[in-house]
């Protein structure tokens, strides 16, 4: 971790005060021809320290305009915050030498090596320069890229870059990270990978706020979802209490024979948590229910004693998908009007001031 700045007493780490505390954070842009743009309108925001926060949403939601708030990239019109305990205008410069931030876009040069470029970053942190390559090989080691390091970057796959700039965020060992869609554009096992990575930060006791499109992505990592559409935070929790706001469980049954559709849907409407729904064309009923595998197999044992044959019987839950369309009217996917700016890969130099 690096050293305080000259003058700047570090806050003392209870392990219970927030790593960021963000409120009322407003920020507008001017575009050409659409006039202004509200890309945040009030978005209030806690991360614990040592967890992860999941802020998902669809591109121009205000994710990432959020983050280079909170990296100190960009100033709010309105609202504050504080990250690792400093307030992100007054103590820009702390804040800086607490964080890690790895944008959209990997923020590495092309024409150095991989070695060459994390040295590179190093010495941005003002580290003498045997520490920073002792730091680089270090993280190269921990990503799995030693025998590509001397390797220039043009010659890195996009999962090997990716791997790299996080590598970049880490030179500095922040106890707080920003990872803004750090699986961008990564095929599948490329994705799993850098999952896996970031579990084993997250292991290691470091503090995320994770943006996301993808809602597998923060189903997996995030210890808390904050779901942000048009600049606002419209729900926060962890991934089972948004799950439950849009109606909990529900058994899915599929019958044999179509005559037993009448008898399935009257017996299994005893206990029901709602009303069933039957679809003739493929022999299902549906119910919903509370009670999770308890109910399933009392289902099963009821038609069973009953002798309604099952084709498939299945317990689902909600999903991400469900709690994303049924909050914002609009599954989680890209959406053109996008309208935070793209210049979001940079990386906040701790000896430069903006």
């Amino acid at each position: 971790m690096s050293n305080p700045l000259p003058g700047v007493t570090r806050p003392t780490s209870s392990g219970t005060a927030p790593a960021i505390v963000a409120e009322g954070l407003v920020k507008t842009y001017r575009t050409r021809g659409a006039g202004e743009v509200r890309a945040l309108d009030g978005v209030d925001l806690v991360v614990e320290e040592g967890s992860v926060l999941g802020l998902l949403g669809p591109n121009g939601a205000g994710k990432t305009t959020t983050v280079r708030i909170l990296a100190t990239l960009l100033r709010p019109d309105a609202g504050s915050a504080r990250v690792a305990g400093y307030d992100v205008l007054r103590e820009a410069d702390a804040v800086r030498h607490a964080i890690g931030l790895s944008g959209q876009y990997a923020a590495v040069d092309e024409n150095l090596t991989g070695r060459e470029n994390l040295v590179m970053f190093g010495r941005l942190y003002q580290m003498p320069t045997a520490q920073a390559r002792a730091r680089a090989d270090e993280l190269l080691e921990q990503f799995d890229l030693t025998d590509a390091a001397t390797r220039v970057l043009k010659s890195y796959s996009g999962g090997m870059r990716r791997r790299l700039d996080l590598a970049s965020a880490l030179i500095g060992r922040p106890r707080l990270l920003f990872l803004d869609e750090p699986t961008t554009g990564l095929d599948p096992r490329s994705r799993l990978n850098m999952w896996d990575v970031i579990r084993q930060l997250v292991r290691d006791g470091t503090t995320l706020l994770l943006t996301t499109q993808y809602l597998e992505e923060a189903d997996e990592l995030a210890d808390r979802i904050a779901v942000v559409d048009h600049g606002r935070i419209i729900a926060d929790g962890t991934s089972d209490e948004l799950k439950d706001q849009v109606g909990g469980e529900r058994l899915e049954v599929v019958v044999h024979d179509a005559a037993h559709l009448a008898p399935a849907e009257e017996l299994l409407r005893q206990g029901a948590a709602g009303e069933p729904t039957v679809d003739g064309h493929t022999r299902k009923v549906v119910v919903p229910i509370s009670g999770g595998s308890a109910a399933l197999v009392e289902a099963i044992r009821a038609l069973d004693d009953a002798g309604i044959g099952i084709a498939d019987i299945a317990l689902r839950r909600p999903t991400l998908d469900d709690v994303f369309l049924t909050l914002t009217g609009h599954a989680a996917e890209q959406r053109a009007d996008e309208a935070e700016p793209a210049a979001a890969g940079r990386r906040p130099n701790p000896g430069v001031d903006r």
